[in-house]
């Protein structure tokens, strides 16, 4: 096998259970986003951007639809003879299987298919945030600053650093304290959650800690290890757009992100392409009566109504006289004739019957009542292959996942903070 200077390890197993019902069948990093993309394709598309061509993807929850998106990695150029992409998902050690536990844990069970490129760096990336990142000019600066780990690094709004894991630095950005979540924060510099390894360092490291902790993460362990071991740890300055997209109002506002008259995040740029797996669709059509504005519409949308504030996926269609305001529409959903949605995220396969109200400010906004913590800013969620019929009005914060029926709605309102969910298993999870 021919050596490679840098390979990465995308971290993909994630169930994203703050998604609530948009993960109750696929994984975090294989969520729809920006109409005809998934989240996983902004790393992979960044790593061959970065000149980065070997990538190992760790899958574990729910990992069918996300396996079949990345393939043998044909969009992004990664199906190669010698690197390429690789699955790399839990698999039998002897006499049982182990689940990956933690995200070094993860990492620690694929030392093999590392050590078979014999890379001098690795590069560890999680697959759940939108961004673009030029991962070469990383390498660049922890070759320069003879770094052992290089950890990306994002200066934060000062009110919002307690929700991070923080990194303390002396003038040369070498990192001398980690401070996870603190009250009083010492600095903004937040931990991305991206790193590069010398691949010795990161081998040895890995060995050590599973020793001492079974559920072995980056984070929590590894790092501060190597920091009390005074290796040079470095953190790399970017400045760029990146959102966490781990919560249904942060997945809503990252997605509004890219209809703005001067979008924060610019998937239009001729440079640093994002790549995705796309089936060929006819294109967009609109109707005689239609009115689009401040929209992303992907092929093959056919638009009849009205279409506001909102990104539709692939195969969307609207019916005359429906209004989509505020909202995320994926892929293959059919919007019925009349239909008023706001503030909506509607999953991929959904049927709206005609004259349908959802997002009613009815209440208020009250959170919803088996989800109170996700659930609770105002937009209601439908799960995948949801129905709703005709005529039906449903109010804020409410979640409904399955076909449901007139009976399903008492007076025909489904009052706000209210759910129908014919599985039980669908909710997406505890929360977080």
């Amino acid at each position: 096998m021919r050596k490679k200077e840098m390979i990465a390890m995308l971290l993909a197993g994630g169930q994203g259970s703050r998604l609530g019902v948009l993960t109750a069948t696929e994984a975090k990093p294989g969520v729809p986003f920006g109409g005809k993309y998934k989240i996983i394709d902004f790393p992979m598309s960044n790593c061959i951007n970065s000149g980065v061509d070997t990538v190992g993807v760790l899958t574990q929850y729910q990992p069918l639809k996300l396996n079949q998106h990345i393939g043998i990695g044909i969009p992004w150029d990664l199906d190669r003879r010698t690197g390429g992409v690789t699955i790399l998902s839990p698999h039998m050690k002897s006499k049982q299987g182990a689940w990956y536990t933690g995200t070094a844990n993860a990492i620690y069970q694929n030392v093999e298919f590392i050590e078979q490129y014999n890379p001098d760096y690795v590069l560890i990336l999680g697959g759940d945030h939108i961004y673009k990142m030029n991962y070469a000019a990383m390498l660049d600066f922890h070759k320069a600053n003879d770094a052992d780990v290089t950890i990306a690094a994002l200066q934060v709004p000062w009110d919002e650093a307690p929700r991070f894991g923080l990194m303390n630095c002396d003038e040369t950005q070498r990192i001398y304290e980690f401070e996870e979540k603190p009250p009083n924060p010492k600095s903004n510099l937040a931990n991305m959650g991206i790193y590069i390894f010398n691949w010795g360092i990161l081998r040895d490291a890995l060995e050590r800690d599973d020793k001492v902790h079974d559920n072995s993460d980056f984070g929590m362990h590894v790092l501060p290890m190597l920091l009390a071991e005074q290796k040079r740890m470095f953190a790399f300055p970017f400045s760029g757009y990146w959102r966490d997209v781990g919560t249904i109002e942060s997945y809503w506002e990252a997605n509004m992100d890219l209809i703005q008259t001067i979008p924060e995040f610019n998937l239009y740029e001729e440079f640093d392409k994002i790549y995705t797996d796309a089936d060929h669709q006819p294109p967009i059509y609109t109707g005689p009566n239609a009115m689009v504005q401040g929209a992303l519409l992907s092929e093959g949308c056919e638009v009849l109504g009205q279409v506001s504030g909102s990104v539709l996926g692939p195969g969307v269609i609207v019916e005359e006289g429906a209004s989509i305001i505020d909202s995320i529409i994926m892929e293959d959903c059919y919007i019925g004739k009349n239909a008023k949605l706001e503030r909506c995220i509607v999953d991929v396969g959904c049927t709206v019957g005609d004259g349908v109200v959802i997002g009613c400010k009815n209440e208020g906004n009250i959170p919803n009542a088996l989800r109170p913590k996700i659930y609770d800013t105002g937009i209601t969620v439908l799960g995948e292959n949801t129905v709703i019929p005709d005529g039906m009005r449903i109010g804020q914060n409410c979640v409904i996942h399955g076909e449901t029926f007139p009976h399903d709605y008492p007076d025909g309102l489904l009052a706000s903070g209210e759910s129908i969910l014919r599985d039980k298993g669908k909710e997406g999870g505890t929360e977080e």
